[in-house]
């Protein structure tokens, strides 16, 4: 039985979405390793995975803290946490413990773990204060709390700029405005986190500009053409205004000249005071 915390997803949870979550995985996987690497996180740490979805960085987690670590996967879709448990058979790996929860309306509790990584998650939740005041307290004392999260979406830009494309970005972020989600969330996080208890100390904004021959493209090349899809199920747009955007799309991956920048996010790190 499909439940609600399978279809109020902005993308949904079916194969498709997952096999695009391993895509987006893939093309960032650079940039987050090396995040975690920076932090320190390595044999032996304890972390949560806050949203895990699929579990591909719960998987990438598992293998760096290792047989004496422990990676906490927290995920409120049932579909979701099953493919991150097969990933993680798969992979040999079994260190990770998996949590089916909510967390506007659980509380992770007073684990006393060593960090928890969050990526793109607090964009979605109805009370982004909440669910960093989760992830503070179940940090211990030094502990570290990261964030991925975008703080500028409208730099989601095609060059040349197309008006299809353009009106695609506004509809995307307003689709997540009409289920409680911001957007542009991480411009809250620096005062949130400073309220919960935590103290920022490193800020860096990530942004790619790239053109139809870089494997980066085939970012939002997926998530287009899966986002189209799903906003026709929600009844926010018609199949003509879909049409419209693809063939935009379509247009801008064959001309040579085509540049696109991603919707930017930042790498928050703070530690629990």
């Amino acid at each position: 039985m499909t439940t609600k915390n399978e279809t109020d997803y902005v993308l949904g949870t079916h194969d498709d979405e997952v096999a695009r979550l391993g895509l987006q995985h893939r093309v960032w996987r650079s940039v987050v390793t090396d995040c975690w690497h920076r932090v320190g996180i390595t044999h032996g740490w304890r972390v949560i995975d806050v949203g895990a979805g699929p579990g591909y960085a719960t998987a990438d987690l598992a293998e760096i803290v290792g047989p004496t670590g422990q990676v906490l996967a927290v995920e409120r879709s049932a579909r979701f946490l099953d493919s991150a448990r097969e990933r993680c058979e798969r992979r040999g790996l079994g260190n990770v413990e998996f949590r089916e929860a909510d967390l506007m309306e659980q509380s992770l509790g007073a684990l006393n773990f060593d960090a928890a990584w969050c990526r793109w998650v607090t964009n979605f939740v109805s009370l982004p204060q909440k669910l960093v005041e989760n992830i503070a307290g179940a940090l211990q004392p030094g502990g570290v709390a990261i964030f991925h999260e975008y703080s500028d979406y409208s730099t989601f830009r095609f060059m040349p700029q197309r008006a299809a494309l353009e009106n695609f970005c506004t509809e995307v972020m307003e689709s997540w405005r009409a289920t409680g989600g911001d957007p542009d969330v991480a411009r809250q996080l620096p005062g949130l986190l400073r309220d919960a208890g935590l103290r920022v100390v490193e800020i860096r904004p990530i942004v790619r500009t790239v053109s139809p021959r870089d494997y980066t493209w085939q970012w939002p090349a997926r998530f287009i053409e899966i986002n189209l899809e799903r906003l026709q199920e929600l009844g926010r747009v018609t199949p003509e205004w879909a049409a419209d955007v693809l063939r935009e799309f379509k247009e801008a991956e064959a001309d040579v000249h085509s540049w696109f920048t991603t919707p930017m996010f930042l790498e928050i790190i703070a530690r629990r005071e």
